[in-house]
């Protein structure tokens, strides 16, 4: 439980895990069975509606799907977590096997490191040592991966090349676990891209391409700005009060500082509070669509 709610709170919070809801998780139940079958019902249906039309419904399932398995990970909607592996391992997003994400994702949640490069998984700033040694072209991507276009653009390609160079460093290495997971990935990827080729209108290359890769880049707006680096732990992650259908895409995701007070209240029981806020997705378009939102050097690495 969070040091930073008060009593009331505490109690309001104890409340809801007792309840039916809390009990069951039936949202979460009955948002993973939609987004399985609408996945697959779109596939299906893209000979009727069309190529592009299907473009634009599956982009938006995948990134919900990605937050989906963010909410698997994190216990939800079972405490199995080999259960929850199950449910959360098709590989509709393509690119991250669903035990790479989580583990990585768990080791973010450490906040004494969140936003430190080399200690957080997930943190998008680079060390000094990094950044001096860094070309100036690498230095300008960047510069420009920290304004919202930016990460639209690049964020997606950055972050693959940047799996691709660590997991093939494992691969290298013989490591066991890396092996296993990218074959089992592999193998279910492969069935996958199998079942579009036959059963819908839509080209694998064009699920890659125009598909998958689309879907990250969206999911990447959500972590564009959802740390900052601040001498205080609990100074270092957003609240971001942003409306549908980003509320939607990212389960309540925008109110990153109660998710990492509590990681474990699944995401329709997310409340809002919290000191580093900004006012929904717009006002970061509007104010850092082309200008850097800081520097790619981490302060104090």
């Amino acid at each position: 439980m969070s040091n930073y709610l008060d009593q009331a709170q505490r109690e309001e919070i104890e409340v809801l895990k007792r309840s039916l809801t809390g009990r069951t998780e039936w949202p979460t139940w009955l948002l993973l069975i939609g987004v399985y079958g609408v996945w697959f019902g779109v596939l299906l249906a893209s000979p009727w509606l069309g190529l592009w039309l299907s473009t634009a419904l599956l982009i938006p399932i995948v990134v919900l799907w990605m937050s989906v398995q963010h909410e698997l990970l994190h216990g939800h909607p079972t405490r199995f977590t080999w259960l929850n592996k199950i449910l959360g391992y098709a590989p509709f997003a393509v690119w991250y096997p669903y035990t790479l994400y989580r583990d990585s994702h768990l080791l973010h949640h450490r906040d004494e490191d969140l936003t430190l490069p080399g200690r957080d998984p997930e943190s998008r700033y680079l060390s000094r040592h990094q950044w001096q040694g860094s070309s100036l072209l690498e230095q300008g991507l960047h510069w420009l991966n920290k304004t919202v276009f930016g990460r639209l653009l690049l964020g997606a390609p950055l972050a693959l090349l940047g799996l691709a160079k660590e997991e093939l460093q494992r691969l290298r290495r013989g490591e066991r676990q890396a092996w296993l997971m990218w074959l089992t990935h592999g193998a279910l990827t492969l069935l996958m891209l199998g079942f579009i080729a036959r059963y819908s209108l839509v080209p694998v290359w064009h699920y890659l391409l125009l598909i998958s890769v689309p879907a990250l880049s969206v999911a990447m707006i959500r972590s564009y700005y959802e740390h900052r680096p601040h001498t205080q732990a609990e100074q270092r992650t957003v609240i971001n009060e942003a409306a549908w259908p980003w509320t939607w895409l990212f389960l309540n995701l925008n109110l990153h500082l109660v998710h990492h007070d509590l990681p474990g209240l699944p995401w329709y029981y997310l409340p809002r509070s919290g000191e580093f806020l900004v006012q929904g997705y717009g006002e970061l378009f509007r104010r850092h669509g082309l200008t850097a939102v800081d520097s790619p050097e981490h302060p104090f690495s």
